[in-house]
């Protein structure tokens, strides 16, 4: 299998500066040529074409930024769409979550999926529930066919791209009051940091996983940084206390590998302007390489 890597280097979604520097950096810590070590083959696609800050206006506070993130999304859509449509795997480089409007829509097309949505946050927002106007806490629900009519649809799509039935949210541990009527409403799976400690991850993943993959095509990863705790990870857009350990978010991937379902993954919010020596993205290459089927030890115990 090619693994097609995609960067996306968009911060126009999220509040603070910086993670439209995270494609960059994840492929510093060495993204591609770990990878080929694992036996794939690996094409680096470059960058989608994303306008800076500076370029767009904000002509609603509700929904910051939109009409740069909508041609953005478009892009992304297309470039996923095309690499999963020729039997290649997507590897997508963020940027803020907001890039999955545009990449989980793309893995979607003409196929049904399931996603696992591994983030501090549910991104469950829409303009009548958010607080910032960020675009990057709306995706999920984007996806599910809720919000924005224009960021919902991009083109004349069917909606939604993803049944809500078939996504799980995992590692959540900071959601606003409206966002949670939002995710009660649509019926979504929501597996905070409660039930990970209560039960353990691989109980959790193995509900998600049964939530997910009954009667689809494959599974999308959506895995933003912040999901881990600060401690782990500190070079994110939003970080959040109390998060995932470092083991937890590797068993997550391995587990998720192991189904060997999956189609595509999206690895977001890495802001190395408040990292530590490239510590962050080093840390999601590790991740990636866990989802893609990367053991320790692989013989019999």
């Amino acid at each position: 299998m090619q693994i097609d890597i995609i960067g996306v280097p968009i911060d126009l979604g999220a509040g603070r500066r910086g993670v439209d520097m995270g494609p960059s950096a994840i492929r510093y810590a060495h993204l591609q040529s770990k990878l080929e070590d694992l036996g794939y083959e690996v094409k680096d696609e470059g960058n989608i074409e994303v306008a800076i800050a500076e370029m767009c206006k904000v002509t609603n506070p509700k929904l910051k930024y939109i009409d740069c993130i909508i041609p953005m999304s478009r892009r992304i859509a297309g470039a996923v769409a095309t690499s999963v449509q020729a039997k290649n795997f997507p590897l997508v480089l963020g940027g803020d979550h907001s890039l999955s409007i545009g990449s989980v829509r793309g893995a979607a097309r003409n196929r049904k999926i399931g996603v696992i949505w591994i983030d501090a946050h549910a991104d469950f927002n829409t303009a009548e529930t958010t607080p910032s106007g960020n675009i990057h806490g709306m995706p999920l629900a984007l996806l599910a066919g809720k919000g924005e009519k224009s960021l919902v649809q991009l083109w004349d799509e069917s909606i939604p791209v993803i049944d809500p039935s078939k996504i799980a949210i995992i590692g959540a541990r900071d959601l606003d009051s409206g966002e949670k009527v939002n995710l009660s409403d649509a019926g979504v799976m929501v597996m905070g940091m409660e039930q990970i400690d209560r039960y353990g991850m691989v109980s959790v993943l193995e509900k998600a996983i049964e939530r997910v993959s009954r009667d689809v095509d494959g599974i999308y990863l959506s895995l933003d940084m912040d999901a881990l705790d600060p401690e782990h990870a500190p070079g994110v857009g939003t970080p959040v206390p109390a998060g995932l350990t470092q083991r937890e978010a590797h068993l997550a991937c391995e587990l998720i590998a192991e189904t060997n379902l999956l189609i595509g993954m999206d690895l977001v919010e890495v802001n190395p302007i408040l990292d530590g020596q490239n510590k962050t993205a080093a840390l999601a290459v590790e991740f990636a390489l866990s989802a893609l089927g990367r053991r320790i030890w692989n013989g019999q115990s």
